[in-house]
């Protein structure tokens, strides 16, 4: 069984539910404007683990990887194209250790 078999096995009596804005939880914990994000995952990876645990405290069933603007393309702007695939392994990986802290199951999914 999947851990999304799981979550839906289970007798719910509420919604599926998702976490929120990766990015807005960064910039109140200082992130700057330009920054990339993805960078946070090798970086920071226990100010991005505590941002998914926040969210599954509130009661996410699925958090997404710190991974939206991890494509070749956007990761150019910051000259880490060459970076895309160790930033969203690491990005599933800091998102992984919050998910496996949780004492229900949780869903990891990639953001995109």
């Amino acid at each position: 069984m999947s851990v999304l078999d799981d979550i839906l096995a289970t007798n719910r009596p509420r919604p599926l539910l998702g976490d929120g804005a990766m990015g807005t939880e960064l910039f109140a914990r200082g992130l700057t404007a330009g920054d990339p994000p993805e960078m946070w995952n090798v970086d920071m990876p226990d100010v991005i683990t505590g941002v998914h645990a926040g969210y599954i405290d509130a009661g996410s069933d699925v958090i997404l990887t710190n991974s939206f603007g991890g494509t070749a393309f956007r990761l150019k702007l910051h000259r880490l194209e060459d970076r895309v695939v160790e930033l969203n392994t690491r990005a599933a990986e800091v998102a992984r250790v919050a998910a496996d802290a949780a004492l229900r199951p949780v869903l990891v999914a990639g953001s995109v």
